[in-house]
């Protein structure tokens, strides 16, 4: 009689594959899309509460986590959903981040066949709201958790999930639910998963975030329109005056003219990093233009290790209905992404201070949504970046996967700062999406390509931190 077969890591991937394989990945993720969470929308907290209570909650029961649905501490956002399996006092502890809910749907926007709150796989695509942002995420880190326990019948590890129902309104109180519950969410790292992958085709750790400033720039000189034919060359046009202003904060390529803007943590380790790495969006992404942003920085360096400037929104008139009048008003919503090595305190104050060095002092600078997201980066050498780059490797060694690129951040925004800063944890990103997912617009999708190996990575993971 054959003796049963001993629990293997190898065997935890071969589960994670094939949940993907029997459909069962992908008949998870149509019930979690099919719960439209649109917290940009007055009226979602039923939607984002029920995502919670009726679709994760109990996936995460089955697996033997202990639910609690809290308030969040602001009033106006969604609920905190956290999950707890305690496995021993002694055992490393592991924190999972991620977010149910998802932007509007623009349901009248998706292209013929498709609806936002349907799974459709259409070849190596999954489309549906939230797929890439963030539901598909945490999706796979969940079905990695089961592989391993259905493998080894435990963990090896303590774990907790903490979802949030307000990350696409800018997180609101979730930095003051983490102080809240800091002793119930503290642990050893922070592994979680949202943005995209460098490459399509290539697995990516990321240790960070840039952060993100949003603010508007406004400038009012009168009340009222005035016909152009007889004033014009004699009073002040606001949109002449806000478009000087803004031309002055970069040169023609986009390379940023205020001094206090360009950061000091480009260091040579950095570049070497980055090196290593070539940027992708995949098939239907734009372009990357080479005579774009600064001149002596590769494309990986400008976005990964560099801060970028955009302007997000213009308003002066009404294009589609033009007047021959000189307009009394005009404002931009204006965007900075920075990363570490940067004073985020003295991003607005540094603004003021150039726009009156060149006369605009007129012009009134605003913080608006979303002003507070902190850079940050964990160390690369940190035992757990380094633990975890060995981790995914293998599986990828062992899969034809290559090797898995190490980044210092992501180019866009995460509240990656709670974590690392507030609750003082290094933090591995393990991205599952890749830049040309549509992510925020119609035609959002996720690769079954990549969730397939992201499912893989995350059980030999998990396998690896409980075997210690």
């Amino acid at each position: 009689m054959s003796e049963p077969t001993k629990p293997a890591r190898d065997g935890a991937v071969a589960r994670a594959a094939t949940h993907f394989d029997s459909g069962d990945f992908v008949a998870g993720l149509t019930r979690l899309v099919a719960h439209p969470t649109q917290s940009q929308l007055p009226g979602a907290l039923p939607a984002l509460t029920s995502y919670f209570s009726d679709v994760v909650g109990p996936e995460l029961s089955s697996l033997g986590f202990a639910l609690d649905i809290l308030d969040n501490p602001d009033s106006g956002a969604g609920p905190v959903l956290l999950a707890t399996r305690h496995e021993g006092d002694d055992s490393p502890s592991v924190l999972i981040y991620g977010h149910g809910d998802v932007v509007v749907g623009q349901d009248d926007k998706w292209r013929g066949g498709l609806a936002p709150w349907d799974v459709t796989p259409d070849g190596d695509r999954l489309y549906g709201r939230g797929t890439a942002d963030n539901k598909g995420q945490h999706w796979t880190n969940i079905g990695g958790l089961r592989a391993v326990i259905e493998e080894r019948g435990s963990l090896g590890f303590n774990c907790t999930i903490v979802l949030e129902s307000d990350e696409e309104m800018g997180s609101r109180g979730l930095r003051e639910f983490c102080r809240i519950h800091a002793d119930r969410l503290r642990a050893d790292v922070l592994v979680a998963s949202d943005g995209p992958r460098l490459d399509p085709e290539r697995a990516t750790i990321v240790l960070g975030s840039r952060g993100l400033v949003n603010f508007e720039l406004a400038l009012k000189l009168r009340d009222g329109a005035h016909h152009s034919g007889n004033w014009g060359g004699l009073i002040r046009d606001p949109g002449i005056i806000l478009s000087h202003a803004i031309a002055s904060l970069t040169d023609a390529r986009g390379q940023i003219a205020v001094p206090e803007w360009r950061p000091t943590s480009l260091t040579p380790e950095i570049r070497e990093l980055l090196a290593d790495v070539q940027v992708s969006g995949g098939d239907g992404s734009p372009d990357i233009d080479a005579d774009w942003g600064e001149a002596e920085l590769s494309p990986e360096e400008r976005v990964y290790g560099w801060n970028s400037f955009a302007v997000l929104a213009l308003e002066l008139g009404t294009p589609e209905r033009p007047q021959n009048a000189i307009a009394p008003e005009a404002r931009a919503v204006c965007q900075i992404r920075y990363v570490v090595g940067t004073d985020p305190d003295d991003i607005l104050p540094a603004l003021r201070r150039h726009l009156d060095a060149h006369g605009f002092h007129d012009i009134n600078v605003t913080p608006t949504r979303m002003a507070g997201m902190q850079a940050t980066r964990s160390d690369p050498d940190n035992e757990w970046v380094q633990r975890a780059l060995a981790s995914v490797n293998e599986t990828l060694e062992k899969n034809g996967g290559g090797t898995a690129a190490l980044i210092p951040n992501i180019g866009g925004g995460i509240p990656n700062d709670i974590f690392a800063e507030d609750l003082g944890m290094p933090t591995v990103w393990i991205p599952h999406s890749y830049a040309g997912c549509n992510q925020h617009a119609p035609n959002e999708h996720m690769l079954a390509s990549v969730a397939r190996e992201g499912l893989q990575i995350m059980a030999g993971l998990f396998w690896d931190i409980g075997a210690d």
